[in-house]
Protein backbone atom coordinates (compact mmCIF):
# COMPACT_ATOMS: atom_id res chain seq x y z
CA UNK A 1 0.00 0.00 0.00
CA UNK A 2 2.86 2.38 0.99
CA UNK A 3 4.58 1.73 -2.20
CA UNK A 4 1.36 2.08 -4.51
CA UNK A 5 0.65 5.45 -2.71
CA UNK A 6 4.20 6.59 -3.20
CA UNK A 7 4.14 5.33 -6.49
CA UNK A 8 0.59 7.70 -7.50
CA UNK A 9 1.90 11.19 -5.76
CA UNK A 10 4.34 11.23 -8.09
CA UNK A 11 2.51 11.05 -10.73
CA UNK A 12 2.03 14.51 -13.07
CA UNK A 13 -1.47 16.17 -13.00
CA UNK A 14 -1.26 15.89 -16.69
CA UNK A 15 -1.22 12.04 -17.04
CA UNK A 16 -4.29 10.08 -17.32
CA UNK A 17 -3.17 7.07 -15.21
CA UNK A 18 -3.48 7.77 -12.01
CA UNK A 19 -5.07 5.65 -8.99
CA UNK A 20 -7.75 7.30 -6.48
CA UNK A 21 -7.68 6.46 -2.90
CA UNK A 22 -10.60 5.99 -0.39
CA UNK A 23 -10.46 7.12 2.54
CA UNK A 24 -9.81 4.14 4.17
CA UNK A 25 -6.89 3.34 2.16
CA UNK A 26 -5.38 6.45 3.06
CA UNK A 27 -5.32 6.47 6.63
CA UNK A 28 -4.36 2.95 6.50
CA UNK A 29 -1.20 4.54 4.50
CA UNK A 30 -0.79 7.17 6.68
CA UNK A 31 -0.88 5.17 9.84
CA UNK A 32 1.82 2.63 8.70
CA UNK A 33 3.84 6.02 8.03
CA UNK A 34 3.41 7.14 11.16
CA UNK A 35 4.21 3.36 13.17
CA UNK A 36 6.81 3.24 11.04
CA UNK A 37 8.34 6.26 11.19
CA UNK A 38 8.05 7.11 14.73
CA UNK A 39 9.45 4.82 16.90
CA UNK A 40 7.99 4.00 20.24
CA UNK A 41 8.56 7.02 22.72
CA UNK A 42 7.98 8.86 26.13
CA UNK A 43 5.87 11.52 26.26
CA UNK A 44 4.98 13.47 29.01
CA UNK A 45 1.52 15.58 29.06
CA UNK A 46 -1.00 16.26 31.51
CA UNK A 47 -4.38 14.14 31.52
CA UNK A 48 -7.91 15.74 30.37
CA UNK A 49 -11.02 14.35 29.40
CA UNK A 50 -10.32 10.96 31.26
CA UNK A 51 -12.98 8.28 30.80
CA UNK A 52 -12.38 4.41 31.98
CA UNK A 53 -14.99 2.08 29.53
CA UNK A 54 -16.43 -0.48 31.28
CA UNK A 55 -14.79 -2.93 28.16
CA UNK A 56 -11.44 -1.69 30.32
CA UNK A 57 -9.87 0.57 27.93
CA UNK A 58 -8.65 3.90 29.55
CA UNK A 59 -9.58 6.68 26.98
CA UNK A 60 -7.97 10.27 27.20
CA UNK A 61 -6.59 13.43 26.44
CA UNK A 62 -2.33 14.59 27.11
CA UNK A 63 -1.69 17.85 27.01
CA UNK A 64 0.54 20.84 27.62
CA UNK A 65 0.54 24.54 27.31
CA UNK A 66 0.48 24.65 23.82
CA UNK A 67 -0.79 21.33 22.15
CA UNK A 68 -2.86 18.02 22.92
CA UNK A 69 -3.16 14.08 21.43
CA UNK A 70 -5.72 11.57 22.00
CA UNK A 71 -3.83 8.47 24.02
CA UNK A 72 -5.66 5.10 24.41
CA UNK A 73 -4.48 2.57 27.15
CA UNK A 74 -5.94 -0.93 26.84
CA UNK A 75 -7.16 -2.93 29.46
CA UNK A 76 -4.00 -5.41 29.08
CA UNK A 77 -1.74 -2.66 29.62
CA UNK A 78 -3.33 -0.68 32.15
CA UNK A 79 -4.19 -3.41 34.55
CA UNK A 80 -0.38 -3.32 35.71
CA UNK A 81 -0.46 0.70 36.28
CA UNK A 82 0.73 1.52 40.12
CA UNK A 83 -1.65 4.22 40.37
CA UNK A 84 -5.14 5.50 39.48
CA UNK A 85 -5.39 8.40 36.96
CA UNK A 86 -7.38 11.17 36.57
CA UNK A 87 -8.06 14.60 35.29
CA UNK A 88 -5.60 17.48 35.79
CA UNK A 89 -2.48 14.86 36.38
CA UNK A 90 0.91 15.15 34.89
CA UNK A 91 2.29 11.85 33.68
CA UNK A 92 4.74 10.18 32.03
CA UNK A 93 3.54 7.86 29.01
CA UNK A 94 5.25 4.98 26.82
CA UNK A 95 3.76 3.99 23.89
CA UNK A 96 3.52 3.90 19.68
CA UNK A 97 1.98 7.18 17.69
CA UNK A 98 -0.13 5.81 15.67
CA UNK A 99 -3.62 6.64 13.54
CA UNK A 100 -7.33 6.30 14.40
CA UNK A 101 -7.99 4.91 11.17
CA UNK A 102 -12.36 5.37 11.54
CA UNK A 103 -11.79 8.90 12.76
CA UNK A 104 -8.84 10.31 10.80
CA UNK A 105 -6.90 11.28 14.04
CA UNK A 106 -3.72 10.48 14.99
CA UNK A 107 -3.04 9.02 18.54
CA UNK A 108 -0.58 7.19 21.27
CA UNK A 109 -1.38 3.91 21.87
CA UNK A 110 0.13 4.07 25.84
CA UNK A 111 1.78 0.66 27.01
CA UNK A 112 3.28 2.49 30.29
CA UNK A 113 2.52 5.39 32.33
CA UNK A 114 3.67 6.64 35.70
CA UNK A 115 3.33 10.01 37.61
CA UNK A 116 5.45 12.74 35.79
CA UNK A 117 7.82 13.07 39.25
CA UNK A 118 8.53 10.06 39.75
CA UNK A 119 8.30 8.47 36.61
CA UNK A 120 11.18 10.64 35.59
CA UNK A 121 13.10 9.62 38.48
CA UNK A 122 12.27 5.90 37.54
CA UNK A 123 13.33 5.78 34.57
CA UNK A 124 16.97 7.60 35.36
CA UNK A 125 17.15 5.21 38.39
CA UNK A 126 16.84 2.41 35.88
CA UNK A 127 18.91 3.76 33.27
CA UNK A 128 21.84 4.02 35.86
CA UNK A 129 21.38 0.54 37.20
CA UNK A 130 21.38 -0.90 33.79
CA UNK A 131 25.18 0.90 33.56
CA UNK A 132 25.98 0.04 36.42
CA UNK A 133 25.24 -3.39 36.51
CA UNK A 134 26.91 -4.07 33.19
CA UNK A 135 30.01 -2.40 34.56
CA UNK A 136 30.03 -5.25 37.38
CA UNK A 137 29.03 -2.83 40.34
CA UNK A 138 26.59 -4.98 41.73
CA UNK A 139 28.52 -8.43 40.99
CA UNK A 140 28.87 -10.82 44.18
CA UNK A 141 32.59 -11.37 43.63
CA UNK A 142 33.17 -7.94 44.56
CA UNK A 143 31.57 -8.23 47.83
CA UNK A 144 32.80 -8.04 51.34
CA UNK A 145 31.75 -10.07 54.53
CA UNK A 146 30.27 -8.27 57.54
CA UNK A 147 32.98 -9.17 60.48
CA UNK A 148 31.02 -10.89 63.24
CA UNK A 149 32.64 -9.28 66.19
CA UNK A 150 33.72 -5.51 65.00
CA UNK A 151 35.67 -3.39 67.33
CA UNK A 152 34.53 -0.03 65.75
CA UNK A 153 31.99 0.96 63.32
CA UNK A 154 31.43 3.87 61.44
CA UNK A 155 28.24 5.09 60.12
CA UNK A 156 27.50 7.67 57.37
CA UNK A 157 24.40 9.53 57.90
CA UNK A 158 22.71 12.30 59.08
CA UNK A 159 23.40 13.65 62.43
CA UNK A 160 19.93 14.67 62.97
CA UNK A 161 18.26 11.73 61.70
CA UNK A 162 15.90 9.25 63.39
CA UNK A 163 18.37 6.31 62.00
CA UNK A 164 20.92 7.64 63.85
CA UNK A 165 19.07 7.20 67.02
CA UNK A 166 18.01 3.85 66.09
CA UNK A 167 21.45 2.53 65.05
CA UNK A 168 23.08 3.83 68.61
CA UNK A 169 19.97 2.34 70.51
CA UNK A 170 20.44 -1.13 69.09
CA UNK A 171 24.23 -1.37 69.37
CA UNK A 172 24.36 0.08 73.12
CA UNK A 173 21.72 -2.90 74.00
CA UNK A 174 23.56 -5.67 71.51
CA UNK A 175 26.94 -4.82 71.94
CA UNK A 176 28.12 -2.12 73.84
CA UNK A 177 31.81 -2.85 73.69
CA UNK A 178 31.88 -1.88 70.18
CA UNK A 179 33.04 1.85 69.42
CA UNK A 180 30.83 4.15 66.87
CA UNK A 181 32.54 7.17 64.46
CA UNK A 182 29.75 9.24 63.01
CA UNK A 183 30.68 10.62 59.48
CA UNK A 184 28.30 13.20 58.69
CA UNK A 185 26.40 14.27 55.62
CA UNK A 186 23.15 15.62 54.69
CA UNK A 187 21.24 12.53 53.25
CA UNK A 188 18.51 14.69 51.47
CA UNK A 189 18.63 18.08 48.83
CA UNK A 190 20.74 18.89 46.11
CA UNK A 191 24.27 18.10 46.47
CA UNK A 192 23.56 15.33 49.46
CA UNK A 193 25.01 12.41 47.15
CA UNK A 194 28.35 14.39 46.58
CA UNK A 195 28.51 15.20 51.05
CA UNK A 196 27.46 11.18 51.13
CA UNK A 197 29.94 10.26 49.10
CA UNK A 198 32.81 12.49 50.82
CA UNK A 199 31.67 10.74 53.92
CA UNK A 200 32.46 7.31 52.83
CA UNK A 201 35.81 7.91 51.54
CA UNK A 202 36.60 10.41 54.83
CA UNK A 203 35.41 7.13 56.47
CA UNK A 204 38.12 4.89 54.53
CA UNK A 205 41.04 7.72 54.91
CA UNK A 206 40.44 7.45 58.72
CA UNK A 207 40.15 3.23 58.21
CA UNK A 208 43.75 3.66 56.39
CA UNK A 209 45.70 6.55 58.61
CA UNK A 210 44.35 6.07 61.88
CA UNK A 211 42.57 3.36 63.16
CA UNK A 212 40.98 0.08 61.56
CA UNK A 213 37.03 0.43 61.13
CA UNK A 214 35.51 -2.91 60.46
CA UNK A 215 32.21 -2.08 59.30
CA UNK A 216 30.19 0.94 57.79
CA UNK A 217 26.68 1.34 57.67
CA UNK A 218 25.35 4.20 54.82
CA UNK A 219 22.02 5.20 56.08
CA UNK A 220 18.92 7.31 56.25
CA UNK A 221 15.21 6.94 57.34
CA UNK A 222 12.32 6.25 55.14
CA UNK A 223 11.11 8.88 52.87
CA UNK A 224 9.44 9.60 49.06
CA UNK A 225 11.53 8.66 46.02
CA UNK A 226 12.56 12.33 46.08
CA UNK A 227 13.68 11.99 49.40
CA UNK A 228 15.90 8.83 49.16
CA UNK A 229 17.28 10.10 45.71
CA UNK A 230 20.57 11.09 47.05
CA UNK A 231 21.38 6.82 46.98
CA UNK A 232 20.49 6.31 43.59
CA UNK A 233 22.90 8.83 42.42
CA UNK A 234 26.24 7.47 40.59
CA UNK A 235 29.18 9.17 43.20
CA UNK A 236 27.43 7.62 46.37
CA UNK A 237 27.53 4.29 44.24
CA UNK A 238 31.13 4.82 43.04
CA UNK A 239 32.42 5.65 46.88
CA UNK A 240 30.43 2.25 47.59
CA UNK A 241 32.27 0.28 45.52
CA UNK A 242 35.42 2.16 46.39
CA UNK A 243 35.53 1.14 49.97
CA UNK A 244 37.58 -1.07 51.15
CA UNK A 245 35.33 -1.01 54.45
CA UNK A 246 32.75 -3.73 54.34
CA UNK A 247 29.45 -1.52 53.98
CA UNK A 248 25.62 -2.27 55.10
CA UNK A 249 23.49 0.01 53.07
CA UNK A 250 19.96 0.89 55.15
CA UNK A 251 18.39 3.16 53.26
CA UNK A 252 14.43 4.12 53.77
CA UNK A 253 12.22 1.14 54.41
CA UNK A 254 12.08 -2.54 53.70
CA UNK A 255 10.37 -2.31 49.89
CA UNK A 256 13.02 0.83 49.15
CA UNK A 257 15.42 -0.37 47.11
CA UNK A 258 18.18 2.05 45.82
CA UNK A 259 21.21 1.90 43.93
CA UNK A 260 23.12 1.91 47.17
CA UNK A 261 21.60 -1.18 47.94
CA UNK A 262 22.70 -2.85 44.94
CA UNK A 263 26.30 -1.73 44.85
CA UNK A 264 26.65 -2.30 48.93
CA UNK A 265 28.20 -6.04 50.48
CA UNK A 266 24.95 -6.11 52.32
CA UNK A 267 22.06 -4.84 52.30
CA UNK A 268 19.82 -3.98 55.16
CA UNK A 269 15.79 -3.48 54.64
CA UNK A 270 16.04 -0.62 57.68
CA UNK A 271 18.38 0.88 59.58
CA UNK A 272 17.55 -1.07 62.88
CA UNK A 273 17.85 -4.59 60.82
CA UNK A 274 21.62 -2.94 59.65
CA UNK A 275 22.95 -2.16 63.28
CA UNK A 276 21.64 -6.09 64.49
CA UNK A 277 23.59 -6.89 61.09
CA UNK A 278 26.53 -5.26 62.04
CA UNK A 279 27.24 -6.36 65.80
CA UNK A 280 26.61 -9.86 67.64
CA UNK A 281 23.84 -9.97 70.63
CA UNK A 282 25.30 -9.75 73.99
CA UNK A 283 22.43 -12.00 75.39
CA UNK A 284 23.52 -14.73 72.17
CA UNK A 285 27.60 -14.53 73.25
CA UNK A 286 26.19 -14.41 76.60
CA UNK A 287 24.62 -17.99 75.99
CA UNK A 288 26.70 -18.94 73.89
CA UNK A 289 29.90 -18.88 76.77
CA UNK A 290 27.40 -20.52 79.17
CA UNK A 291 26.80 -23.05 76.55
CA UNK A 292 30.33 -23.24 76.21
CA UNK A 293 31.25 -23.66 79.83
CA UNK A 294 28.97 -26.59 80.63
CA UNK A 295 31.06 -28.61 77.73
CA UNK A 296 34.50 -27.21 78.72
CA UNK A 297 33.00 -28.91 82.66
CA UNK A 298 31.70 -31.48 81.04
CA UNK A 299 34.86 -32.49 79.20
CA UNK A 300 37.11 -31.67 82.29
CA UNK A 301 35.03 -34.40 84.36
CA UNK A 302 35.24 -37.17 81.93
CA UNK A 303 38.61 -36.53 81.54
CA UNK A 304 39.21 -35.98 85.68
CA UNK A 305 36.96 -39.69 86.21
CA UNK A 306 39.28 -41.21 83.48
CA UNK A 307 42.31 -39.95 85.52
CA UNK A 308 40.61 -41.36 88.60
CA UNK A 309 39.81 -44.92 87.19
CA UNK A 310 43.43 -45.11 86.30
CA UNK A 311 45.13 -44.31 89.25
CA UNK A 312 42.54 -46.83 90.69
CA UNK A 313 43.39 -49.36 88.66
CA UNK A 314 46.64 -48.63 89.48
CA UNK A 315 46.53 -48.51 93.08
CA UNK A 316 44.86 -52.08 92.86
CA UNK A 317 47.91 -53.45 90.53
CA UNK A 318 50.39 -55.52 91.68
CA UNK A 319 53.34 -53.31 90.56
CA UNK A 320 52.41 -51.17 93.33
CA UNK A 321 50.07 -53.98 95.57
CA UNK A 322 53.51 -55.38 96.31
CA UNK A 323 56.52 -53.31 95.60
CA UNK A 324 58.97 -54.86 97.58
CA UNK A 325 58.88 -58.28 97.27
CA UNK A 326 58.51 -57.31 92.97
CA UNK A 327 62.08 -55.52 94.08
CA UNK A 328 63.10 -58.70 95.91
CA UNK A 329 62.35 -60.90 92.89
CA UNK A 330 64.15 -58.38 90.24
CA UNK A 331 67.49 -58.70 93.13
CA UNK A 332 67.29 -62.32 92.75
CA UNK A 333 67.04 -62.24 89.44
CA UNK A 334 69.87 -59.56 88.98
CA UNK A 335 72.24 -61.92 91.65
CA UNK A 336 71.17 -65.15 89.38
CA UNK A 337 72.18 -63.36 85.93
CA UNK A 338 75.33 -61.88 87.73
CA UNK A 339 76.33 -65.21 88.71
CA UNK A 340 75.83 -66.67 85.34
CA UNK A 341 77.91 -64.49 83.69
CA UNK A 342 80.54 -64.92 86.23
CA UNK A 343 81.07 -68.31 85.85
CA UNK A 344 81.09 -67.68 82.21
CA UNK A 345 83.96 -65.80 82.08
CA UNK A 346 85.95 -67.71 84.38
CA UNK A 347 85.12 -71.23 82.25
CA UNK A 348 86.41 -69.01 78.78
CA UNK A 349 88.97 -67.44 80.70
CA UNK A 350 90.25 -70.82 82.13
CA UNK A 351 90.23 -72.23 78.00
CA UNK A 352 92.11 -69.66 77.00
CA UNK A 353 94.54 -70.13 79.72
CA UNK A 354 94.88 -73.60 78.85
CA UNK A 355 95.34 -73.01 75.19
CA UNK A 356 97.66 -70.28 76.26
CA UNK A 357 100.30 -72.43 77.97
CA UNK A 358 99.93 -74.94 75.09
CA UNK A 359 100.99 -72.41 72.70
CA UNK A 360 103.82 -71.55 75.44
CA UNK A 361 105.15 -75.40 75.60
CA UNK A 362 105.12 -75.85 71.92
CA UNK A 363 107.44 -72.38 71.51
CA UNK A 364 109.10 -73.40 74.43
CA UNK A 365 110.48 -77.21 72.63
CA UNK A 366 111.57 -74.73 69.17
CA UNK A 367 113.72 -73.04 71.79
CA UNK A 368 117.54 -73.81 70.87
CA UNK A 369 117.99 -73.07 74.12
CA UNK A 370 116.07 -75.84 74.88
CA UNK A 371 117.75 -78.69 72.78
CA UNK A 372 121.16 -77.36 74.64
CA UNK A 373 120.26 -77.76 78.23
CA UNK A 374 119.39 -81.16 77.17
CA UNK A 375 123.16 -82.39 76.29
CA UNK A 376 123.12 -81.44 72.42
CA UNK A 377 125.84 -78.67 70.84
CA UNK A 378 126.00 -76.71 67.83
CA UNK A 379 128.95 -76.70 66.05
CA UNK A 380 130.18 -73.97 63.71
CA UNK A 381 133.37 -73.50 61.04
CA UNK A 382 135.72 -70.56 61.23
CA UNK A 383 133.10 -68.97 59.15
CA UNK A 384 130.69 -69.00 61.56
CA UNK A 385 128.62 -71.51 60.34
CA UNK A 386 126.49 -73.78 61.48
CA UNK A 387 127.71 -77.42 60.61
CA UNK A 388 125.39 -79.81 60.06
CA UNK A 389 127.54 -82.77 57.78
CA UNK A 390 131.73 -83.80 58.00
CA UNK A 391 131.54 -82.52 54.04
CA UNK A 392 131.52 -78.91 55.43
CA UNK A 393 134.74 -79.40 57.25
CA UNK A 394 138.09 -80.56 56.91
CA UNK A 395 140.30 -82.47 58.45
CA UNK A 396 142.47 -79.84 61.00
CA UNK A 397 140.11 -77.05 60.33
CA UNK A 398 139.59 -75.23 63.87
CA UNK A 399 135.46 -75.66 65.18
CA UNK A 400 133.86 -73.71 67.90
CA UNK A 401 131.81 -75.91 69.82
CA UNK A 402 128.83 -74.37 71.44
CA UNK A 403 127.55 -76.06 74.61
CA UNK A 404 124.54 -75.27 77.18
CA UNK A 405 126.98 -72.70 78.99
CA UNK A 406 129.97 -71.68 77.53
CA UNK A 407 132.24 -72.58 74.43
CA UNK A 408 134.96 -75.12 72.88
CA UNK A 409 137.78 -74.36 70.42
CA UNK A 410 138.66 -77.58 68.75
CA UNK A 411 140.52 -78.69 65.97
CA UNK A 412 139.11 -81.67 63.62
CA UNK A 413 141.54 -84.48 63.85
CA UNK A 414 139.42 -87.11 61.80
CA UNK A 415 135.95 -87.41 60.14
CA UNK A 416 133.95 -90.61 60.38
CA UNK A 417 130.67 -91.16 58.34
CA UNK A 418 127.18 -92.23 59.98
CA UNK A 419 128.34 -96.03 59.05
CA UNK A 420 131.54 -95.99 60.96
CA UNK A 421 134.03 -95.70 58.26
CA UNK A 422 136.64 -93.08 58.49
CA UNK A 423 136.15 -90.36 56.16
CA UNK A 424 139.09 -89.81 53.75
CA UNK A 425 141.56 -86.85 54.66
CA UNK A 426 141.15 -83.61 52.46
Amino acid sequence: MRSLFTETVRQQPHETAFTIFTVSQLNRVVRDLLEAGIPALWLEGEISNFRHHSNGHMYFTLKDEAAEIEAVMFADRNALLQFTPADGQKVIAFGQITLYERKGRYQITVYEMRPAGIGKLQLEFEKLKERLHSEGLFDARFKQPIPRFPERIGIVTSPEGAALRDILKILRERYPIVEVLLFPARVQGEGASVEIAAAIRAANRYALKIEKIDTLIVTRGGGSLEDLWAFNEEPVARAIFESSIPIISAVGHEVDITIADLVADVRAPTPTAAAQMAVPDKRELIELAHSARAQLEQLVSGRIENYLLRVEMLRRSRGLHRPVQLLREHDQTLDHASELLLRTMRERLARYHERWQGLVRHLESLNPASVLRRGFSVVESEAGQIVHSVEQVRVGERVKIRLHQGRLLSRVEAKEADHGEESPQN
